[in-house]
């Protein structure tokens, strides 16, 4: 029987190049996603096409993040624009939301239980951006430790390893994974704020992420359309 891996899937590049890499290192995946009250279902409709993709099972679980607020994600807050505030790594960006990688691997941990995975999967990245602190590894450390500690699993002895293959990459070296291991990139949504484009949603192609995703596509040199480097619009419901 094949080892089981959970993977946290936002429908991104960066999670997506985790899917496919527990794949490559012989996972049957399970991919989790999460309906946490989030601008847009773009990122959710991102993931389950992905999932579908790679033939892989997908669970979307809810958690209304949006009663608690406190970031542009998952409240009326602007979301910045301009690439202004990855000029200034010491602070912590409005898209910050307040723990998020925190409630999710606890229920990605759940998950790992019910189903016997000896593995959890996360794309974060502290290299290029991240001002988040859930996002570094001494968190990831402190994690896996409580994470061992409140689990029948890891009271057990058998506690799912967290890997975080994407850790120290460089936004190149993501683009540069996600090619050699063949995720559909135009799959993929990044976009913090899509735009409404007639029947359609379109990235916006000037927040953060958006920004960053296509940096990290030309300084690995590669040559891909606007939707690869982007994502593909989505039809609305």
């Amino acid at each position: 029987m094949k080892k089981k891996a959970v993977i946290l899937l936002s429908g991104g590049l960066d999670s997506a190049t985790c899917l496919y890499a527990a794949r490559e290192q012989g996972f049957t995946p399970i991919a989790i996603s999460f309906d946490y009250g989030q601008r847009h279902r773009t990122e959710l409709n991102a993931a389950q096409a992905l999932a579908k993709n790679i033939g892989a099972e997908h669970r979307i679980v809810a958690v209304d993040l949006r009663a608690i607020g406190g970031s542009a994600l998952t409240s009326s807050l602007e979301v910045p624009k301009g690439g202004a505030s990855l000029s200034n790594a010491a602070e912590i960006p409005v898209t910050y939301v307040p723990v998020r990688n925190l409630i999710f691997l606890s229920l990605a941990t759940a998950l790992a239980e019910t189903e016997e995975a000896s593995a959890i999967f996360i794309g974060i990245n502290s290299v290029d951006y991240s001002g988040y602190p859930d996002c570094r590894p001494d968190f990831i450390e402190a994690f896996a430790k409580t994470a061992a500690l409140a689990s029948k699993i890891g009271r057990e002895g058998r506690a799912p390893t967290i890997f975080t293959p994407l850790q120290n990459f460089s936004k190149a070296d993501i683009a540069k994974e996600a090619m050699r291991l063949g995720v559909p990139v135009a799959k993929t949504w990044s976009c913090y704020d899509p735009q409404q484009n007639e029947n359609r949603f379109v990235p916006c192609e000037e927040c953060d992420a958006c920004l960053l995703r296509r940096e990290g596509f030309m300084a690995a040199g590669l040559k891909l359309s606007k939707e690869e480097i982007f994502g593909s619009p989505q039809e609305l419901p």
